[in-house]
């Protein structure tokens, strides 16, 4: 990334499925993004680091070690650091209720907005079928998965060279299959449901890499997307207000606006 721009405060942060040891992992966005977001809560909802992927085959960068480094000293300066396990981390769910490092790792979690809603924090995989009832099937899919990843990875680099922003190949082919938006709706209707079942206000989740904010029957669904193909975050502001931050076109428009900014005539004297 290249440039300044001010440091955003919100009250609470969420991120997942940013998916350390593939290559498909947008780090470098998601460094920036720490960079210049502070928060009082911060929660990792799942498939931070990705299990699955690193038993069949080693894969770490330098940013990868850089994002671990910089959600630890973010705990250590105060920063209440909260991890929601994910499928691709499942490993963690046998040490839930323990700190490592000042980061609280626990199976789910309740936010209390500023505005005082309730909102249950999961990852999101225990109503994805696919995963709960047919491992074998998910991890076959996840291979394919990280295929389409790396051809999103050159197209990018082909962009750059051409001059054109970050664009995610991969989650435009995703929303444009009939059988994907299917499992989206139900898994978002699972989730809702389930917040109800829990007699809270609304859900945070991950898994699917689709970030969103509606309203489902009464039930606030929110998911915070990914840091693999939208590089997207879920905020809360300091009034209880909730956003869904796309980085890569913050970044962009950032740019933009320095580049207008440097064309300006200097003023006469």
């Amino acid at each position: 990334m290249h440039g300044t721009m001010e440091p955003r405060r919100y009250r609470a942060i969420w991120i997942s499925d940013i998916h350390l040891g593939t290559r498909g992992c947008q780090a470098d966005f998601l460094l920036d993004f720490l960079k210049y977001s502070e928060s009082d809560y911060l929660y990792l909802v799942g498939d931070i680091v990705d299990g699955w992927r690193m038993q069949r085959s080693w894969y770490w960068a330098q940013s990868h070690n850089d994002v671990v480094q910089k959600l630890l000293r973010k705990a250590r300066k105060g920063t209440k650091v909260i991890y929601v396990p994910g499928n691709h981390d499942e490993a963690l769910r046998s040490v839930t209720d323990n700190h490592f490092g000042g980061v609280y790792v626990t199976h789910e979690a309740i936010h209390v907005t500023a505005d005082g809603r309730r909102l249950l924090i999961i990852h999101g995989d225990q109503f994805d079928g696919v995963v709960k009832y047919a491992k074998w099937l998910a991890v076959l899919g996840d291979g394919a998965y990280n295929l389409m990843l790396a051809l999103n990875l050159w197209f990018n680099v082909a962009r750059r060279k051409l001059g054109f922003g970050y664009w995610s190949l991969s989650a435009y082919l995703k929303v444009r299959v009939k059988n994907a938006l299917q499992f989206i709706e139900n898994f978002e209707q699972a989730v809702a449901e389930e917040a109800r079942r829990r007699d809270v206000d609304g859900v945070v989740c991950g898994h699917i890499h689709k970030a969103e904010i509606r309203e489902i029957d009464g039930i606030l669904y929110c998911n915070d997307g990914d840091w693999v193909e939208s590089c997207t975050a879920l905020v809360e502001h300091m009034d209880g207000r909730l956003e869904i931050v796309h980085w890569a076109e913050v970044r962009s428009s950032d740019a933009l606006d320095r580049l207008i900014e440097s064309k300006k005539p200097a003023p006469a004297l």
